[in-house]
C-alpha cells in the first residue's frame, strides 16, 4: 500500500470538508438584505424580519442548493460509469425530458399549481426511465448498454417534441413564462415544506448509492468480466440506476431543469481523488454540493434581479468542461 498517497487522498479530503463547512457559513451571511452581498447580524430581536430571511428563506435555500448539488453529481458518476461514458449525466434516459414534458403539461392542462406541477415532473421523469428500458428490452441490435443508450436518445427526443407541441399551445402571456422559468431551474421559491417533500424519497436513493459505490468498479467492467467474477451485474445495475432516476426526479421537479452539474462534477472528482468509486464518490457529493451552492449564491447576490441557477451552472460547467478537455485526456468506450 503506497501511504503517501493514502495519506495525500485524506489531507484532501479533509480540506474538501473544511471548505464545504466555510461555503455553508458564509452561503448563510450571503444576500441583499438589509445590505447588499453581505448580511452581518448583529442584534437578530431587534429586527425580526432579518431573522425570518435567515431561518425560513435562506437556510432551506441553502441546503437545498447543496442536497440538489449532490443528487445530481452522485447520479452523474452512476451513469458514467455504468455505461462505461464519461460524456453522459443524469439527464440520461429521458429523465430530464420527462420531468420537462410532465411540468410543461402540468402548466398548460392542469392549472399550474406548484404542487401538481413538481408531481407530474416527477412522474415523467421516472416514467422516462421506464420507457427507456422497455424499449431496450425490444431492441435487437447491440448490448444492453447499446440498447439503453438508443432508447434514452429516442425517449429524449420524443419527451422534447412533445414539450414543444405544448409550448407552442400555451398562453404566451400566462403559461408560457412559467414553462420558460421552469426549464431555466432555480431555487428561489425552495421552503422547508419543499425539502421535507425531498428528503423522504431522495434521501434514501442516495444512501443507497453510496452504500454501493464500492461496486461500481465492478459494473463499470464489461458483462463478461463480472460474469467471471461470480457477479449479477444486471441487478445491481437496475438497483443503482433506479435510485439514481428516482432521486434526480424528485429535486428536479422541485427545482426545475439543472444542466451540467451530473457530466462535469464526476469529472472533476475523478481528476483530485482517483478513479475508484469509493473516493471519487464521495468527493463527487461534496464537489457537486459546493458547486451549485456557491451557483445559487451567485444567482441570487450578483444582480438586483436573480439569475436563473440553470444558466450559470449551464455557463460555468461548459466553461470547466472545455478545460478538462483541454488538459486531460478522456476516453468514451466503444
Amino acid at each position: 500500500m503506497d501511504f503517501s498517497r493514502e495519506q495525500g487522498l485524506t489531507n484532501r479530503f479533509f480540506w474538501a470538508w473544511a471548505l464545504m463547512a466555510a461555503a455553508i457559513m458564509a452561503s448563510f451571511l450571503i444576500g441583499r438584505y438589509p445590505s447588499p452581498y453581505i448580511t452581518i447580524p448583529t442584534d437578530l430581536k431587534a429586527d425580526p424580519l432579518l431573522l425570518n430571511i435567515l431561518v425560513n428563506l435562506r437556510l432551506p435555500r441553502i441546503l437545498s442548493a447543496f442536497f440538489l448539488g449532490m443528487v445530481l453529481s452522485a447520479s452523474g458518476m452512476v451513469f458514467q460509469m455504468i455505461f462505461r461514458n464519461p460524456l453522459v449525466d443524469s439527464g440520461f434516459l429521458g429523465v430530464s425530458s420527462g420531468a420537462a414534458f410532465g411540468a410543461s403539461l402540468a402548466i398548460v392542462a392542469l392549472g399550474g399549481a406548484a404542487l401538481t406541477v413538481q408531481g407530474c415532473a416527477a412522474a415523467f421523469a421516472c416514467l422516462g426511465l421506464l420507457s427507456s428500458y422497455i424499449l431496450a428490452r425490444r431492441i435487437r441490435f447491440g448490448g444492453w448498454v447499446l440498447r439503453l443508450v438508443l432508447a434514452g436518445i429516442a425517449v429524449s427526443a420524443l419527451y422534447t417534441s412533445g414539450t414543444g407541441v405544448l409550448k407552442y399551445m400555451a398562453d404566451p402571456l400566462r403559461q408560457l413564462p412559467d414553462i420558460t422559468f421552469w426549464m431555466l431551474g432555480g431555487l428561489w421559491g425552495i421552503t422547508w415544506k419543499d425539502m421535507l417533500h425531498m428528503l423522504p424519497v431522495a434521501l434514501p436513493s442516495l444512501c443507497v448509492i453510496y452504500l454501493m459505490r464500492w461496486r461500481l468498479n465492478l459494473l463499470s467492467m464489461r458483462d463478461e468480466t463480472a460474469f467471471s467474477l461470480a457477479e449479477r451485474p444486471g441487478r445491481e445495475r437496475l438497483i443503482l440506476l433506479g435510485a439514481a432516476v428516482v432521486s434526480t426526479a424528485v429535486v428536479v421537479a422541485k427545482a426545475g431543469q439543472i444542466s451540467w452539474v451530473g457530466l462535469i462534477v464526476p469529472h472533476i472528482a475523478r481528476k483530485i481523488f482517483g478513479s475508484d468509486a469509493r473516493r471519487a464518490l464521495p468527493a463527487s457529493l461534496m464537489i457537486g454540493g459546493l458547486f451549485v451552492l456557491l451557483c445559487d449564491d451567485a444567482a441570487r447576490t450578483v444582480l438586483t434581479g436573480e439569475i436563473p441557477l440553470g444558466i450559470l451552472t449551464s455557463f460555468i460547467g461548459a466553461g470547466l468542461f472545455l478545460v478538462l478537455f483541454m488538459t486531460m485526456k478522456i476516453r468514451v468506450s466503444k
